[in-house]
């Protein structure tokens, strides 16, 4: 028995250390991280059987133009902050009962739940997978849930076992997960009825991620030229502008001396001081995160700014104290950097089709582009891989 719980215990803890991956890469410690979940991270990328649970199904890095994706990420920060807040009030109950022996606790939560602390943990799961979207994580949300129906299962026979008729009562009192008339209303009567609400739950967590992605997709503020070309605003009132200037950006000689012909690229458009950039490609030093030593401050942002800290927030003020222009700052408003990823791997013959999952996106260079004058203030080419190395990183 204990060495199952420690199984089902070490399992959640996996979860959860995954689904802060992004806590954890914009800290000093993401070498460290990498070292270890890195390998698999690629070995999960390398087969076109696994690579789509390395893939993200949400927007990022890129600020959504949709009112469901953005109404999606904000519910992402309240779910997590909602779940870990619960877990908390939650613990300090059943610890304060045990320090000063009060028995089996039965109020607040648990009058209605019996096991509202692993309610709280699922409903924190949930807000990072949207705050994290990488499909993995969606994947192991499911398997986190499913030990804690069988740990649930497990301690209550257990009590069931030492206290027979307190805890048969307390049980008729209350839902396992959700307040016992909620929960008898969700939950099939008979055996065969509950294996399918099984299947079908999981069925559900499973299609979710691909359907969001789809989604997503749809609703990028996208830029199509030529067959071969086009460009992804990281801002979506970047839109127009795309719209109007770069045809003429795009036949501009240096740019087009630099790409191939016969491949696809897509080019992320974006302010040169945009702080995300490092996961789309190493443009240097500055957009590496994990080197700022800021990771309070960047994890504050990232839960409660969702929006603002891509357009600057505290970032932007660092990057202004670093001596660079701050995103949509004076003298900014009309120069854009675009970074050109070679799209391989798939055909390439609808738009969709550069965000495919088993596409390979490849690094090749930037250029740093006064759009209104039509002129390059700067050409780079760029190594494969983002800041972050070889690690899988969001494509939009």
């Amino acid at each position: 028995m204990k060495t199952r719980n420690t199984l089902f215990g070490s399992a959640v803890v996996v979860y959860f250390i995954i689904a802060f991956e992004v806590l954890i890469m914009i800290s000093p410690f993401a070498g460290f991280f990498y070292a270890l979940f890195n390998p698999v991270l690629l070995q999960v990328a390398s087969h076109p059987a696994t690579r789509w649970l390395s893939a993200f199904y949400l927007p990022h890095m890129v600020l959504p133009g949709n009112a469901l994706l953005v109404f999606i990420r904000i519910l992402g920060s309240v779910l997590t902050v909602l779940g870990l807040g619960v877990f908390l009030v939650c613990a300090l109950q059943i610890y304060t009962a045990k320090l000063f022996r009060r028995g089996a606790v039965a109020g607040g939560l648990y009058a209605w739940i019996r096991h509202p602390q692993y309610l709280a943990l699922a409903v924190t799961g949930i807000g990072l997978s949207i705050l994290w979207p990488r499909i993995l994580n969606a994947v192991l949300w499911l398997v986190m849930v499913l030990i804690y129906v069988f740990l649930a299962k497990d301690e209550e026979r257990r009590m069931l076992s030492a206290y027979p008729d307190s805890y048969r009562g307390y049980m008729d009192r209350t839902g396992r997960f959700l307040p016992a008339g909620l929960e008898r209303l969700l939950t099939p009567a008979t055996p065969p009825g509950r294996i399918l609400g099984a299947l079908g739950f999981v069925a559900v967590v499973l299609a979710a991620p691909f359907l969001l992605r789809a989604y997503t997709v749809r609703h990028l503020t996208l830029w199509t030229g030529a067959a071969d070309q086009a460009a992804l605003a990281i801002l979506p009132e970047d839109g127009f502008m795309m719209e109007h200037r770069l045809p003429d950006v795009m036949a501009l000689e240096p740019i087009r001396a630099k790409m191939q012909p016969g491949r696809h690229y897509l080019a992320y458009f974006l302010p040169r001081a945009y702080i995300m950039q490092g996961m789309i490609a190493d443009t240097g030093g500055d957009w590496k995160l994990f080197e700022q030593h800021r990771t309070v401050g960047m994890i504050l942002d990232w839960v409660f700014n969702p929006f603002g800290h891509l357009r600057g927030g505290h970032h932007g003020m660092h990057a202004m104290h670093a001596g660079m222009a701050m995103p949509g700052g004076a003298g900014e408003a009309m120069t854009r950097r675009l970074i050109f990823l070679s799209i391989e791997g798939v055909p390439v013959t609808v738009p969709s089709d550069l965000f495919a999952i088993n596409a390979v996106r490849v690094p090749t260079f930037f250029a740093d582009v006064d759009v209104h004058n039509l002129k390059i203030l700067e050409i780079k080419d760029l190594a494969p891989g983002s800041g972050w190395g070889t690690v899988p990183t969001p494509v939009f």
